[in-house]
């Protein structure tokens, strides 16, 4: 069966939002040198899908990823979870929040000792009722409305708009001007679309920032056979775990590690380990 015209331009359109949102998060990425996963080819998975499983052992192919600590051969640990999605009409707006939701809920909760930031960034048409369902959920919400993105497409002489109404001919004449863009004339629409937007894009980038731009007020180390050693910074944490000994005299061997970061803003991260190794690991990520 040949596609529809006008399911191929809601692709195209949902293509340049998503090359939009990856450009823009790969900026935050490199600014704080955390690692933006996404769908792609990587050695440190086997498939090009962006998948974390949950503590009950399921599953979840997410959008985009930050990581502390992760590399091309190396996943790291999870900063923030955001999912996408582009929607031309309502209907289908509550179902696709309620999707986002079964995905990112059970790895927060699975990450918890993380505090990882949950983020959705929806594009198009969305009910108000959508938006307000994921907010009470915990999620940050950045909306690019329809209307933006359609205006956005003017800059460049193209009539974005559809419905159901719209002409089959009316699809070919978007698509095969579409064909005709340049390089330059993609990147004037998206810089379009960044300045119409760009109050709601400050605010959801300044909010991501702010969850992992919080300074570090004091680490707790507990080693489960010794006393409880505080630190004022990861560096000095380091120090003391390094120079730790696991064999102390009229003592058991160490057998277990936790450790307790707490943020200026009032965060903590909690994690736990069976050695010194994997906690070291863990503390470096933060340096």
């Amino acid at each position: 069966m040949a596609e529809s015209l006008s399911h191929k331009w809601g692709q195209i359109l949902g293509n340049l939002i998503q090359e939009f949102i990856c450009e823009t998060l790969q900026q935050v990425a490199d600014e704080y040198g955390f690692y933006l996963d996404y769908q792609k080819k990587r050695k440190a998975r086997i498939s090009k899908k962006v998948s974390w499983q949950d503590r009950y052992g399921n599953y979840h192919d997410l959008d985009y990823v930050l990581e502390r600590g992760g590399t091309e051969e190396t996943l790291g640990l999870p900063v923030a979870f955001i999912e996408t999605a582009w929607r031309r009409y309502t209907k289908h707006s509550r179902n696709k929040v309620q999707e986002i939701e079964g995905a990112l809920i059970p790895l927060a909760d699975t990450y918890s000792q993380l505090n990882p930031f949950l983020g959705a960034i929806l594009a198009g048409v969305f009910t108000q009722g959508a938006l307000d369902q994921l907010e009470s959920k915990g999620f940050k919400i950045l909306h690019l409305k329809y209307e933006n993105i359609v205006k956005s497409f003017t800059s460049v002489g193209i009539n974005a708009s559809f419905n159901e109404s719209t002409l089959e001919s009316e699809f070919q004449n978007k698509i095969e001007q579409w064909k005709n863009l340049s390089d330059r004339d993609i990147n004037k629409i998206k810089n379009q679309l960044l300045s119409l937007e760009k109050y709601q894009i400050d605010e959801f980038i300044n909010i991501l920032e702010q969850s992992f731009a919080r300074l570090v007020q004091q680490v707790n180390i507990i080693v489960l056979h010794g006393l409880s050693q505080q630190s004022e910074t990861i560096n000095n944490a380091i120090e003391y775990l390094q120079n730790y000994s696991e064999n102390q005299p009229n003592s058991a061997p160490a057998i277990k590690y936790e450790i307790d970061i707490r943020y200026n803003n009032g965060d903590i991260i909690h994690a736990m380990f069976k050695n010194k190794t994997e906690a070291l690991k863990f503390l470096r990520t933060f340096v």
